[in-house]
């Protein structure tokens, strides 16, 4: 007997309700420059600190397993955009509403979904603030050197004025731009490794200073190399900009843009890993352009690349956070939504991710912490596990066989690198100066 399919959520929109969602005329290279956007960011730049404290062989296997996964993953959340005939789900929660019910739905998927988006903010908030700082000093080395706290504010004003942007396709300039940067200075940060040389006396041995924390080192590196990873929370949304009949459906154009973006991300990803790892070992910093010391002006415009990519990134995160926020706030309060309500919601929100941006601006653990609890499961397991859900691939088939090993590898990244990550900020904490 042949179970009845689960009901629709109340917000998955019909092919006829277009004009009520988002506006639908997006090209297909839209969703390549916003997928490489949203997921080549500043965690590139400390893939070569994960390969550190993985070595050589666990690095590259799971620096080109993580990708293989990921890119499989992709395919099923942008096929499963439209697995209703006439239905598009433009919101990763609403699929899961109806995979799982409205209420379990929204409860398993939206907060994975919110911890990617909300510390990917976070994240960028203290990079770009370390770039804008690393820039200023190197461009004018004369001038008085403000702490990092600083140079974080400085960006998250930046951010105040462009979160008032109504929607994701009005950052569509600035998504362009970040994306020509992230390929950009990863190319500057291989290059420059390469152009340097080995490290005089460079050792890929591990870098033991405790049985413990070398474990949990590592397993912080799975996190670093999961956060790469992030652009799955958006992917859905991005599909829903795009135009869809039945007889052109938005996964065909969505599709070839992904695979684009993922090979740039491969272009940008593994030199970077590699050529990082083995000019500077286990020496190198969890942001490799602070080993490269030539050409200066080079090293200088890296970081300036690094700060406008993290702009864009930021925005394309925030803004399906900005709009489920004024969405519950005007259901909850009764609030028309319009610009009032946008500068109060998303002036808050900004504030907010620069406030524990500026409490805990620890790169490398945030990366790792942030990786494996909640950007593991949005890009490793949860969309094998909606597959299942909906799809019911026969059991022991390749498709139910190759879910299963995703979502194997999934979990062990969520539990190890999330217990690594917190360790990691616990320890690096006891010994920090807040606000330096």
């Amino acid at each position: 007997m042949i179970s009845a399919p689960p009901p629709l959520p109340n917000e998955a929109p019909t092919y006829n309700q277009a004009k009520s969602g988002p506006p639908r005329e997006a090209k297909w290279w839209y969703s390549t420059f916003h997928t490489v956007t949203a997921m080549v960011g500043a965690g590139v730049l400390s893939l070569p600190y994960a390969m550190a404290h993985l070595g050589w062989g666990p690095g590259v296997v799971f620096m080109v397993l993580s990708w293989i996964i990921t890119l499989y993953t992709i395919w099923q959340l942008i096929q499963l955009h439209e697995c209703v005939p006439g239905v598009r789900f433009d919101r990763y929660y609403s699929l899961g509403q109806y995979a799982f019910g409205e209420r379990l739905g929204a409860w398993i998927v939206l907060p994975q979904q919110l911890i990617v988006q909300v510390g990917c903010n976070i994240v960028y908030m203290v990079t770009g603030g370390q770039c804008l700082k690393n820039f200023m000093e190197r461009v004018c080395t004369n001038c008085i050197q403000l702490r990092q706290s600083y140079w974080i504010c400085v960006l998250g004003s930046i951010h105040f004025v462009l979160s008032q942007l109504p929607n994701i396709n009005s950052v569509a300039a600035v998504s362009v731009a970040a994306a020509i940067m992230s390929l950009s200075y990863s190319t500057i940060a291989w290059v420059g490794s390469l152009n340097q040389g080995r490290a005089e006396n460079v050792s890929y041995a591990y870098n033991y200073t405790s049985g413990a924390d070398s474990v949990f080192r590592m397993f912080n590196a799975l996190g670093q190399i999961a956060f790469a990873y992030a652009g799955h929370a958006v992917t859905l949304e991005i599909q829903a900009t795009m135009p869809s009949t039945p007889e052109k459906p938005s996964r065909i154009l969505m599709f070839k843009g992904a695979v684009g973006a993922y090979i740039i991300t491969a272009i940008c990803y593994l030199p970077v890993a590699f050529i990082g790892y083995y000019s500077f070992g286990k020496d190198v910093a969890d942001n490799v352009l602070e080993n490269l010391e030539r050409p200066s002006w080079l090293i200088a415009a890296a970081n300036l690349m690094v700060v406008i990519h993290v702009i864009g990134s930021y925005q394309v995160f925030a803004m399906p956070v900005f709009d489920l926020l004024e969405r519950t706030m005007a259901k909850t309060f009764k609030i028309p939504i319009g610009m009032l309500l946008r500068l109060v919601v998303r002036s808050a929100y900004v504030a907010f991710t620069l406030f524990v941006g500026l409490t805990f601006p620890f790169f490398g653990d945030l990366l790792g912490f942030f990786g494996g609890f909640g950007f593991a499961p949005s890009s490793y397991f949860l969309p094998c596990i909606l597959w299942l859900t909906i799809k019911k691939p026969k059991r022991f088939s390749a498709s139910w066989l190759i879910n299963w090993v995703c979502i194997c590898v999934g979990v062990f990244i969520v539990v190890a690198s999330t217990i690594g990550g917190f360790r990691n900020i616990i320890h690096d904490s006891s010994s920090y100066n807040f606000y330096s």
